[in-house]
């Protein structure tokens, strides 16, 4: 993330992700447990394996899901964000995955360049970056660490929100039905609308992610403006 992207992510932020996030996304557990199944489906039932968790500040949810499915595997966790990295350790401490997963406060390119993963996910980060040129360079960054062919998961909201008034309205009605009064329900409507710069198609994720270096797309989750899709490093 940019600097801009990465101040959004403070105390307060960090200390509501959790909840929020499993408002905003309706079926987030789910699409993280897909996200496990769909690596193991791509990397062969394997036993072991060192999986690199982009932007898995907050609630660790990817290396959570992953962890207690796949005892085997081990994982490098990377955000830019100290609030949101320390809620993780706190989340990845209290599930007995602290032990398994590696820490670094920063942003991929400063991961050792000769280290490389056998998979990675980029789950919830792309639309919190400014341009298509900032998120081509994150997949970029990713793919230099992945092994030839590796799997790469990729998730995240993928339309211009306001070229989508149902679907925006759904969502703000999802709050609603949580307990969000008018006011709040309007802010969160505008906060939506001014803090993120999603890819406006699955289109659009897909021509990033061959521009960078990667392969075919296979969807396996929508929800709303959210979709994950995984593909491989080619090369």
């Amino acid at each position: 993330m940019n600097a801009s992207s990465t101040e959004k992510f403070d105390n307060s932020r960090a200390n509501e992700y959790g909840k929020q996030s499993r408002i905003a996304l309706a079926g987030y557990d789910t699409c993280h447990d897909l996200a496990a199944c769909m690596l193991a489906a791509s990397l062969g039932n394997a036993g072991s394996a060192r999986i690199l968790a982009v932007g898995a500040g907050g609630t660790a949810q990817e290396i959570i899901a992953m962890g207690s499915l796949e005892p085997g595997w081990r994982f490098m966790a990377v955000d830019p964000s100290e609030p949101m990295l320390a809620a993780a350790t706190e989340q990845l401490r209290s599930h007995d995955l602290l032990e398994r997963t590696d820490l670094h406060l920063g942003p991929v390119d400063d991961l050792p360049a000769d280290e490389s993963y056998d998979a990675a996910t980029v789950i919830g980060v792309l639309h919190h970056l400014e341009g298509d040129e900032a998120k081509r360079a994150l997949l970029q960054s990713i793919r230099a660490r992945l092994k030839p062919g590796a799997p790469l998961i990729v998730a995240g909201n993928h339309y211009a929100y306001a070229s989508q008034p149902l679907l925006l309205e759904a969502w703000g009605q999802r709050w609603r039905q949580n307990g969000a009064s008018a006011d709040e329900m309007k802010a969160k409507l505008g906060k939506i609308l001014q803090g993120a710069d999603p890819p406006h198609s699955e289109a659009a994720v897909q021509k990033l992610l061959h521009e960078a270096g990667f392969g075919e797309t296979t969807r396996f989750f929508s929800s709303l403006f959210w979709g994950a899709w995984l593909t491989r490093r080619t090369g």
